[in-house]
């Protein structure tokens, strides 16, 4: 018999050499944390949908932003949780310089300084229809919503967030908040565009987090976030918005995009963020507590999934348990 000189089973047989010659790698610092904020002190509510993850006050998010910077993760991403009676059609407390998120914003930095804190804006937290922007006619008007966005995000910049993240889908709010922001002074501050979000079936945990689900009317954001079935137009997504000023681009969801996240690391020289939605985690999480698998083995197995798509950083409401894992 005639036994082959290249055996790449030499490379497999220990941990030692897995680990030397691994190509991908995860490290808390390849992680950033989603937090759910509620009014209140001292408060936390776990959500039925999401298992394993809360809304919290601000001094409890604060004490998750303490620990998620002492095992290494260097950025929040911030979502309030709004009263029902603050929600208008417009959404205007999302213009409210002490509105929940930015006295979030504001706790935070003051207590963990060294940590990244990315806010959101996009005002489906804030309206009763539950939509992303303003209902004119029976549709999302583009425009408009781009005015208010540009408000939203200056008030979270003056609360002393670090990156503004548009979830948006607008066309062409990138460029316009770039310019609002520099206009008032905050160049620092940069932008992390939701770039290529689908209007995906992942999302449903989420929306019952910030409690946008039982408000949803229109149906579906279909006419704004993007279809599933193409991938050309997350590329021409993707260039607008690094040609109107973002600094970052992220894809939504990210398991059953991992080839979007592939062809735009192949084709654009910036960062690059995988967000793991409520869906997917979730998914993991029901099949762990039917001991369908175990969940930190898939958890770290989908992340470094990300990772060797081409992703630079990823979304995960497990980025606490991820980091541990790591740390082990």
């Amino acid at each position: 018999m005639t036994f082959p000189q290249t055996r790449l089973r030499r490379n497999r047989q220990s941990k030692w050499i897995r680990d030397l010659t691994a190509q991908t790698t995860l490290s808390p610092s390849d992680l950033i944390l989603p937090l759910f904020v509620i009014e209140g002190k001292n408060r936390e509510e776990k959500i039925v949908q999401l298992p394993g993850v809360s809304r919290l006050s601000i001094d409890l998010v604060v004490r998750s932003a303490k620990e998620a910077a002492k095992l290494g993760i260097p950025a929040l991403m911030l979502f309030p949780v709004i009263d029902q009676k603050l929600k208008t059609a417009n959404g205007k407390e999302a213009l409210n310089q002490k509105n929940l998120i930015c006295r979030a914003i504001a706790a935070i930095k003051n207590a963990v300084p060294e940590i990244g804190v990315i806010a959101d804006v996009a005002l489906d937290p804030y309206t009763t229809h539950g939509h992303d922007g303003i209902i004119e006619n029976g549709k999302i008007a583009n425009d408009a919503t781009i005015e208010i966005l540009c408000g939203q995000a200056l008030v979270q910049a003056a609360a002393g967030c670090d990156i503004i993240a548009p979830s948006d889908m607008m066309d062409g709010r990138i460029g316009v908040i770039r310019d609002a922001l520099d206009e008032q002074a905050f160049t620092d501050v940069g932008l992390m565009s939701y770039a290529a979000k689908y209007a995906s079936n992942f999302y449903g945990p989420f929306r019952h987090a910030v409690g946008s689900a039982t408000n949803l009317k229109l149906s579906d954001k279909k006419t704004y976030q993007m279809d599933f079935r193409n991938s050309y137009e997350a590329m021409r997504e993707i260039a607008l918005d690094v040609s109107e000023g973002t600094d970052m681009i992220i894809i939504k969801p990210g398991m059953p995009y991992l080839d979007v996240v592939k062809e735009a690391s192949q084709n654009f020289k910036l960062p690059i963020i995988s967000y793991q939605v409520s869906g997917e985690y979730a998914m993991l999480k029901l099949a762990a507590e039917k001991n369908l698998l175990d969940f930190n083995a898939a958890f770290f197995e989908s992340l470094i999934a990300f990772k060797r798509a081409g992703a630079s950083a990823v979304i995960t409401y497990g980025a606490i348990e991820a980091a541990r894992f790591c740390a082990k």
